[in-house]
């Protein structure tokens, strides 16, 4: 008993981790009750040399309750870690735990923030789908000069979009080449005096801008990658994550090393002297540290030697990354863990919203829930810059396969099964089909590219035989993001007809209850999902069947 406070005082309780060291020391609030002289045991480096000494018998109310949590602990032993790691790869930073990993507030004073205004959301969590952006930048501040010029202010190097379905089943990490050429709208920045700037955007021309000018460039913010991004995809960014080179290596290091596996052997020098550097055989290696980054850095001696080879091995990276702080037991021990989060959160840079210990393990607690078998990675459908000949230094959208994985991570929908068994044929695309000359429609424009719906009205005059049909013009209201057919019952053959000859999904189909009499025209609505007549859509609630993809919870070799 404390005679001073009259508070009940554990002599177990009377110690707290030091994170500095790694070790336990006395607290300093504990009032005047006797200075302990043993510290903790569970763990904890002992005074003397391979000394462990008895832990202070507790009272019996504690040792109940510390029984019960040390059981608690172990069982919960494989979901104690992960939140991020990091680097030009992209995720897993920040390892998050409860009881005296809570000491790992003070890390809050590592983590830098940028305040991206309207460019994301203002909350760690939430109930809906989650949209992250991990930026890899390849800025040299603070390096020697060891990887090219100190004073980069960087670019986003590399950059993956992380999107969480809204019921934490499945997740889709989309990369995106750097050298994509792409335009970038106005960005509004917040200064260092508090005061904000409007840098003007760059209109997309035949080789520039790059899709990594989005950082950087100009003195843009992540703010303005978030901006971007959302341009081309029509997703909105919640929040991001900004790490340097020194993440790879550091996390790479602190987990054991990261299994990797080639199908040819690389040596990356290019006649210049430049690349990574890295030099392994063909075969399966374990890298780390410095080899780490050189890996994740590698593309020269690749097949073709561009960015999209060496995503190809950052995707390879981080799915074994994943799994080894997953089955790993570096985020078991406290000095490792501290020592790999203190490191971890040096390089890292996040969005006020997540800006804080705190606030980042919240969140890694809520995207833990998708099993790793589920998180599919993919890259951004893209095709060679036909304004380059036979050079092929940028790529560009692919405008066939884009929108159709677009919907998809929009929709929710795993590019893996998730255990869902494909629905059967929709019945409304079944049955008899009305002849061309018979179908009456009127097409509008709710959201598709300019002058959809006059170009989509001569194409069914002129090549699909379609004489009733008219243009009306841009729909009222919200642009939709899904392409829609209206019909009543008595004009399914039509729908049905019309369905065959665009390519429309059954889920496109919208039937009425009424019918609408003889001479009644359909309503065709063209949302963003529309790229021209007779380009197919993708149902939302299939995966595309064209787009790479690897997984998780697989470890294949590449390069």
């Amino acid at each position: 008993m404390d005679t001073q406070g009259g508070r009940n005082i554990d002599p177990a309780d009377q110690w707290v981790l030091d994170p500095e060291t790694g070790d336990y020391r006395p607290r300093s609030d504990a009032g005047d009750a006797p200075a302990p002289t043993v510290p903790p045991q569970g763990g904890r480096r002992a005074r003397r040399e391979g000394e462990r000494r008895p832990v202070p018998e507790p009272r019996e109310g504690h040792r109940r309750n510390g029984t019960a949590k040390s059981r608690k602990a172990k069982r919960s032993k494989k979901r104690k870690a992960l939140i991020w790691t990091a680097g030009t790869l992209g995720f897993v930073l920040l390892a998050g735990s409860t009881g005296a990993y809570l000491l790992y507030r003070h890390l809050d004073g590592n983590i830098s923030t940028v305040d991206v205004g309207t460019a994301g959301s203002k909350n760690a969590t939430s109930k809906d789908a989650v949209n992250i952006l991990v930026i890899g930048t390849d800025s040299r501040i603070g390096l020697g000069g060891k990887y090219g010029d100190a004073g980069s202010v960087g670019h986003a190097d590399t950059t993956i979009l992380f999107h969480v379905a809204k019921d934490r089943s499945n997740a889709t990490a989309m990369s995106i080449p750097r050298d994509m050429v792409t335009g970038i709208p106005d960005c509004p920045t917040k200064q260092k005096d508090g005061s904000s700037r409007t840098i003007s955007g760059t209109p997309k021309a035949t080789f520039s801008p790059r899709f990594n000018e989005s950082l950087g460039q100009k003195g843009r913010d992540p703010g303005c990658t978030m901006r971007t991004v959302t341009k081309i995809t029509g997703l909105p960014i919640d929040h991001f994550i900004l790490v340097n080179f020194e993440a790879v290596k550091t996390l790479s290091t602190a987990v054991g090393g990261v299994p990797i596996c080639l199908t040819h052997a690389i040596d990356d020098t290019d006649p210049n002297g430049q690349g990574s550097h890295l030099h392994l055989s063909r075969g399966p290696h374990t890298v780390q540290g410095e080899q780490a980054l050189q890996f994740v850095r590698t593309r020269h001696s690749l097949k073709n030697g561009s960015d999209l080879d060496r995503i190809d091995l950052q995707k390879q990276f981080l799915g074994s990354m994943i799994r080894q702080m997953k089955s790993g037991d570096t985020l078991s021990d406290p000095r490792k863990l501290f020592k790999l989060a203190n490191a971890a959160t040096k390089s890292l840079t996040v969005d006020t919203g997540i800006g804080g210990v705190g606030k980042l393990t919240d969140l890694a607690k809520d995207l833990n829930r998708v099993d790793s078998e589920h998180i599919t990675f993919t890259t951004f459908p893209v095709v060679d810059n036909p304004a380059e000949g036979k050079i092929h230094k940028t790529v560009v959208v692919d405008e066939t396969r884009a929108p159709a994985l677009f919907a998809a991570i929009k929709n929710d929908v795993s590019l893996t099964e998730v255990g869902k068994k494909p629905k059967a044929a929709d019945a409304k695309l079944r049955g008899s089909k009305a002849d061309p000359s018979q179908v009456r429609v009127v097409v509008y424009n709710g959201g598709g590219p300019p002058g959809a719906a006059q170009t989509t009205l001569q194409w069914l005059q002129n090549t699909k035989g379609v004489p009733h049909s008219t243009n009306g013009g841009n729909a009222s209201g919200a642009k939709q993001d899904r392409t829609t057919l209206t019909y009543g019952p008595d004009q399914a053959d039509q729908a049905r007809a019309l369905a065959a000859m665009m390519g429309l999904t059954a889920s496109a189909l919208h039937p009425g209850t009424k019918d609408l009499g003889s001479g009644s025209d359909m309503t065709l609505t063209l949302g963003r999902d529309y790229q021209g007549p007779g380009v197919p859509l993708t149902d939302p609630d299939k995966p595309p069947v064209d787009i790479p993809q690897s997984h998780a919870d697989k470890n294949v070799c590449v390069g």
